[in-house]
């Protein structure tokens, strides 16, 4: 696994859209203050072209344009990380246009998003071996003031942070809008993690005196986008996998479209194709359409599948589209601490 360079001080972020930009409100402002934020903190910033443009369908501009701007401030030296824009709907569409023989021998660089990202976080990490940070986008550095969860963001980018716990509260609602889009979290709802071993929860019998613990190498990201590539020929797991196969894959996982029918035929779907292989663990965020239907909660959505494996399987964690996430190093080795209500992840670049 290939590691980038961390960001040093008054090094430069560059900012990319392959999925949507910032063109609209309250993403616009929110950008803008977060280029203020970070220029106050002492860095350098480089927006990409696409970055204010809203010219494509569900990504900001056409998919040739998208991956053009990303491989080519991957591979430039002017900026010392990249922060994707936001998330949207098809950045799978840019794919096909990525060299990733390209990215794989350029110099590695961090390149941070979530959702749909995941096109890019996971495909950097299972196509070139090199790692990635599922993590914030642009336009949540520009909230009054920043979540520790952002400050956790900056100090995996600057090589300060390499371990990550639960928040403690989180945000069902945001009340940020066109008019408030400087908003911070709006943290109404106390963590509340749920810990199984195989089918069997074991939540109420982890302390600090008796904690759960595992390690792996981890592996993820938004399951929408996980099925999507299933399958393509951007679908090289089933060899990631392998590779990896002493240290073990840890993955993380939160959906956001998904209902939990919809989940637990992707849960099968990974499993069918092979994914699953070496799996030491899962890491579940909490889901965005998580509602209970016709006798199936997110719970067994998940556990069908991942229950009987009988590995730990760690739910509602601070992952995802309910924030706030804790930043993870995509293709990391990873020693994980559950106890009780709280989850540890300790990351190491190896």
């Amino acid at each position: 696994m290939r590691y980038p360079k961390n960001l040093p001080d008054s090094g430069t972020i560059g900012f990319v859209a392959p999925s949507f930009g910032c063109a609209t409100e309250p993403y616009r402002s929110a950008f803008d203050n977060a280029l203020d934020k970070w220029h106050k903190l002492g860095y350098k910033t480089i927006p990409g072209p696409n970055c204010y443009a809203d010219e494509g369908v569900g990504i900001s501009n056409l998919p040739a344009k998208c991956a053009k701007e990303f491989t080519e401030m991957y591979c430039s030296k002017e900026s010392d990380v990249l922060i994707s824009c936001g998330g949207g709907e098809l950045m799978c569409e840019i794919l096909p246009m990525v060299d990733f023989e390209i990215l794989k021998s350029a110099e590695p660089k961090w390149f941070m998003g979530y959702s749909d990202n995941t096109n890019l976080t996971f495909t950097l990490a299972t196509l070139a071996d090199t790692a990635s940070i599922y993590g914030p986008c642009a336009a949540s550095f520009g909230m009054e003031h920043w979540h520790s969860s952002l400050e956790d963001a900056r100090g995996i980018l600057n090589g300060t942070v390499r371990k990550v716990s639960g928040y403690g509260m989180w945000e069902a609602e945001s009340l940020k809008d066109a008019e408030h889009p400087l908003e911070p979290y709006h943290l109404t709802e106390a963590l509340q993690i749920r810990s199984f071993v195989g089918m069997q929860e074991k939540s109420a019998e982890l302390s600090d005196e008796n904690p759960l613990q595992f390690s792996g190498r981890l592996l993820g990201g938004c399951l929408d986008c996980l099925i999507t590539l299933c399958g393509t020929r951007f679908d090289k797991v089933a060899e990631f996998v392998k590779k990896y196969s002493e240290d073990g894959i840890l993955w993380f996982l939160e959906a956001c479209d998904l209902n939990v029918f919809s989940m637990r035929r992707a849960m099968w779907q990974l499993e069918q194709a092979g994914w699953f292989e070496h799996a030491k663990g899962f890491l579940i965020g909490r889901p965005a359409n998580g509602q209970s239907m016709f006798n199936l909660d997110a719970y067994q959505a998940i556990l069908e599948v991942a229950g009987r494996k009988g590995i730990p399987v760690i739910m509602d964690i601070d992952l995802g589209h309910r924030p706030p996430m804790m930043p993870l190093i995509v293709g990391s080795y990873a020693d994980i601490c559950v106890t009780g209500n709280q989850i540890t992840i300790q990351m190491d670049c190896r």
